[in-house]
């Protein structure tokens, strides 16, 4: 696994910090193939030191973010929740990648958690309204939701629009 560290401008990472995060980071090396590439980016927010860790293999992501005083207690908590994803999704994953050389599940632990079956509750049924973003952030403020699917008037695909967490407005964008 290849490993990929950014810092904001406002982070200055010790060479120490980024052995700790190849040396943990490394720990997952075993359920993926030398192709897979790992993205950390590390920030500071407020007095908090931020780690967001981002893994993509063929369609599949496995994200994991965390923020505290102590980075490298961080660091712990991001491949903890890394390695918890893997082990949660094991036998739908598998399925999916069957023919792929890319992961390998033999090792991840079985969970109760990975026995229950995702069930779909509700499905909702509506008509794409071509708007912008700035009209989709609006649409989605006034029926209460923390996202809103809309057709980009300005691009001609089905965006999203959502609340992030520190309260400012995300935009997710498709392509074919």
């Amino acid at each position: 696994m290849k490993i990929n560290i950014t810092t904001t401008k406002n982070f200055n990472a010790s060479d120490s910090l980024k052995e700790a995060i190849e040396k943990k980071l490394g720990r997952l090396d075993k359920y993926f193939s030398d192709e897979v590439t790992a993205n950390v980016r590390l920030s500071q927010e407020g007095p908090k030191d931020k780690i967001e860790a981002t893994i993509s293999n063929r369609g599949t992501i496995f994200r994991a973010e965390e923020a505290g005083k102590d980075i490298f207690d961080s660091i712990d908590r991001v491949v903890d929740k890394l390695s918890n994803q893997m082990s949660k999704f094991k036998t739908k994953l598998q399925k999916k990648h069957k023919n792929n050389k890319d992961v390998f599940f033999a090792d991840l632990p079985e969970t109760e958690e990975e026995k229950e079956s995702i069930e779909i509750v509700k499905t909702k049924r509506f008509q794409l309204e071509p708007m912008n973003a700035e009209e989709a952030i609006m649409q989605m403020e006034l029926v209460g939701h923390n996202f809103f699917v809309f057709l980009n008037m300005e691009t001609d695909s089905v965006n999203v629009v959502y609340r992030r967490n520190d309260g400012s407005y995300g935009l997710l964008e498709t392509t074919y």
